[in-house]
């Protein structure tokens, strides 16, 4: 019987297989952000990519606030240039981390993003820092 789901054959597996790795080098998740964090050397910059307003009432503990639209090179040459940052927003429904990813990638930086953003990362049961401090 044809559906939605099947009408579209898979993709052979040697191409699922390369789709699906390579997300991997675009998007890390909420329990392995949370995981390096704990580590005390994650190994990474967190950055949080909504507006400061928004990260003072709750955001990831140890990111900064450097909203997408401020994320110019003398900012970024604060950094070394092998820094990997991760970016995340609000959420599935915010494009805000894409935004940020786009921005680091268009200066030459190593980016990934944190797939689920703030909703993840209460839906695991992570706790949020308040105030406008990392």
């Amino acid at each position: 019987m044809r559906n939605a789901v099947t009408e579209i054959p898979a993709a052979a597996s040697e191409l699922a297989l390369q789709h699906f790795q390579s997300q991997f080098a675009f998007e890390t998740d909420c329990w392995d952000t949370h995981e390096a964090l704990q580590s005390g050397a994650p190994g990474f910059v967190l950055i949080d990519a909504r507006s400061p307003a928004l990260y003072a009432k709750g955001h990831l503990p140890g990111a900064i606030s450097l909203p997408h639209r401020k994320i110019i090179a003398s900012k970024m040459s604060a950094y070394p240039p092998s820094t990997l940052f991760v970016v995340y927003c609000a959420g599935p429904h915010c494009n805000g981390a894409a935004r940020a990813a786009v921005r680091l990638a268009q200066l030459g930086l190593a980016v990934k993003l944190m797939a689920g953003g703030i909703t993840g990362w209460l839906d695991e049961g992570f706790a949020l820092s308040v105030g406008d401090r990392p």
